[in-house]
């Protein structure tokens, strides 16, 4: 009697789990590493792969693994520069990683 079916919906991005999330992350070959994502990162990823544009606050997780790939960096650099006997720039280097993960503190 009812021939008419209803299509599947596809629930709000946002209203969708994290599991969810990644199960569609998996499916767009674009995105890599969806395992190790939280929600908002899948998110950002998936709507930057659907080109949807983000509204609302940037989200600053993503910026924390920025800066925090910078302290690797200049971590590197220091102990290279220990390894020169280059005390004045081993200090400078120290300097900019105390800064950074003051950054890193303040927006968690």
């Amino acid at each position: 009697m009812g021939g008419k079916k209803k299509e599947a919906k596809e629930k709000p991005l946002e209203k969708m789990t994290a599991k969810e999330l990644r199960d569609l992350a998996k499916e767009i070959p674009g995105i890599n590493g969806a395992h190790g994502m939280n929600k908002p990162e899948l998110l950002t990823e998936i709507k930057k792969a659907r080109g949807i544009e983000e509204t609302g606050p940037k989200n600053a997780s993503s910026s924390i693994r920025e800066v925090k790939a910078q302290i690797k960096q200049l971590k590197v650099q220091r102990v290279a520069a220990l390894e020169a006997k280059d005390r004045r720039m081993a200090t400078i280097y120290k300097r900019k990683i105390s800064r950074l993960k003051s950054v890193t503190r303040r927006s968690s």
